[in-house]
C-alpha cells in the first residue's frame, strides 16, 4: 500500500498511539512516524523498543514538517497541547485526535488550529485495559470502528485522506456529529465503565466478602468488571468531566432500569426478568454477528497479554 502521509507525528505514546505507529508501519502508510511523550521514561521505552521511526523530546519538534498530527493524550490535556503546537504546524497539515469525547475536545483544540490547517477529530473504538508504550500491537484496529467528527467547513479531501489512513490500518470508518458521538459513547462505553468502577468499589466495601474470596472466585462476571476498572484513571477522570451531560442522561436511564429490576426481584416477577434478559441477550448476539466480538471473548487478554 502506498503512503497516505509523508510524516505522521504522534503526541503521546500509550496503547492507541503505539498501536497506530505499528499498524501504519506494517501497512507502509507513512514515509516516517515521529513520536513524543511528556514523560522521559515513556520516550526512553518507546525508543528502546523501536515504537516509532524517530522519538523526539518535545511536541513542537514532533510536529515540524508533519502532514498529520495525532493528539493521543488524555482529553483534559488536549487544549494545552494544541496551544503549544499551534504555531509550529505545517500549512496544509491535518490535526486529529483519538479522544473518547468529541464536543469538549473540539471546543478546547479548535481555537488553536491556525488558518490553513485541517482539524478532523477522530475516535478509534478499540482498546484493552493495558496502557503505556509497551501495550501497543498492530492488530488493535483490525475490524474495529473509527468515528470521524469533522468540524464544519473542513475540506472533504482532508477527511478522505484521514479515512484512507484508518482504513489502511484495518478499521471501518464512519462520520457523525460531535453531540451524537458523545451520546453514543455514553451508552456504549462511558456509563458501562462507571458501572464497572462502582461494582469493583462495592466489592471492596463489602467486608463480609474477604479479599481472597473476591480474587479466588472472580472467574465469574466480576472478573470482567475488574478488567474494565483497571483502565487508565487519568483518561477516565477526564472522560466523565468532559462528557458530563450525556453520561448523566444515560446513568439516569440506568438507574430507572435498575429500580424496575429491583422491583421485579422483590415481587418475584419472574416473567419480567426472563423477558428483560431475553431482550438484552439479543443485543449480545447482534454484537457477535456484527463481527465486534466472538462467542468466547478474550476481553483483551490476547496478543501475549494476561
Amino acid at each position: 500500500m502506498s503512503a497516505v502521509y509523508e510524516r505522521v507525528a504522534l503526541i503521546g505514546l500509550g496503547l492507541i498511539a503505539g498501536s497506530m505507529s505499528l499498524a501504519i508501519r506494517r501497512a507502509g502508510l507513512a514515509g516516517e512516524v515521529v513520536g513524543t511523550a511528556r514523560s522521559p521514561e515513556t520516550r526512553a521505552v518507546a525508543a528502546e523498543i523501536g515504537l516509532c521511526d524517530r522519538i523526539v523530546d518535545t511536541a513542537t519538534e514532533a510536529v515540524a514538517g508533519a502532514d498529520l498530527v495525532v493528539l493521543a493524550v488524555p482529553v483534559g490535556a488536549m487544549g494545552a497541547v494544541a496551544a503549544e503546537i499551534g504555531p509550529y504546524l505545517a500549512p496544509g497539515a491535518t490535526v486529529t485526535d483519538v479522544g473518547s469525547v468529541k464536543k469538549s475536545v473540539i471546543e478546547a483544540v479548535g481555537p488553536h488550529i491556525p488558518e490553513g490547517v485541517h482539524f478532523v477529530p477522530g475516535h478509534p473504538l478499540a482498546g484493552t485495559e493495558h496502557s503505556g508504550p509497551r501495550s501497543g500491537f498492530a492488530e488493535l484496529f483490525d475490524n474495529r470502528w473509527c468515528l470521524l467528527v469533522p468540524v464544519p467547513g473542513t475540506e472533504p479531501e482532508a477527511v478522505a485522506r484521514l479515512r484512507a489512513l484508518w482504513e489502511g490500518i484495518g478499521a471501518h470508518v464512519e462520520e457523525m456529529d460531535a453531540e451524537h458521538h458523545d451520546l453514543v459513547l455514553a451508552v456504549t462505553s462511558h456509563a458501562p465503565h462507571l458501572i464497572a468502577y462502582t461494582m469493583v468499589g462495592v466489592a471492596d466495601d463489602l467486608r463480609r466478602v474477604t479479599d481472597s474470596e473476591v480474587i479466588k472466585y472472580s472467574a465469574a462476571g466480576f472478573r470482567d468488571f475488574t478488567r474494565i476498572a483497571a483502565s487508565d484513571p487519568t483518561m477516565w477522570r477526564d472522560v466523565f468531566l468532559t462528557n458530563k451531560e450525556a453520561t448523566l442522561e444515560i446513568l439516569g436511564r440506568f438507574t430507572e432500569e435498575l429500580f424496575a429490576l429491583q422491583r421485579a426481584i422483590r415481587t418475584g416477577d419472574g416473567e419480567q426478568l426472563f423477558d428483560y434478559f431475553t431482550r438484552t441477550r439479543a443485543i449480545r448476539r447482534g454484537i457477535i454477528e456484527a463481527g465486534q466480538d466472538t462467542d468466547a471473548p478474550d476481553f483483551g487478554r490476547g496478543h501475549g497479554k494476561t
